[in-house]
């Protein structure tokens, strides 16, 4: 079963960056739209940004100025590039896509997530 795989994840300063990527683990169509969501502690889990094949995307007002995704279609992957990392950016990020079944609806699979910690 394919699952998405994400990397980059660790410490950093704030102020610092961080580039997280996320891939499929094996063959599957393209996804209509890939995302990341993250979740910090007693948190609720919310969207960080989000870009569609076509290359539209959406931002939390949180991050915005400060954080890119973007996608390598060729390659099924989405990158998130963190600037200006704050504490409060602190929290497990989750990768999201979403795959067009054949019956006209969507599948979204999920990464298992990877800490970002940001403190000094």
């Amino acid at each position: 079963q394919v699952q998405l795989v994400e990397s980059g994840g660790g410490l950093v300063q704030p102020g610092g960056s961080l580039r997280l990527s996320c891939a499929p683990s094996g063959s599957i169509g393209i996804f209509v739209a890939m995302g990341w969501y993250r979740q910090a502690p007693g948190k609720q889990r919310e969207l960080v940004a989000r870009i569609t094949s076509g290359g539209s995307t959406n931002y939390a007002d949180s991050v915005k100025g400060r954080f890119t995704i973007s996608r390598d279609n060729a390659k099924n992957t989405v990158y998130l590039q963190m600037n200006s990392l704050k504490p409060e950016d602190t929290a497990v990020y989750y990768c999201n896509a979403d795959w067009p079944t054949p019956f006209g609806t969507v599948f979204q699979y999920w990464g298992q997530g990877t800490q970002v910690t940001v403190s000094s």
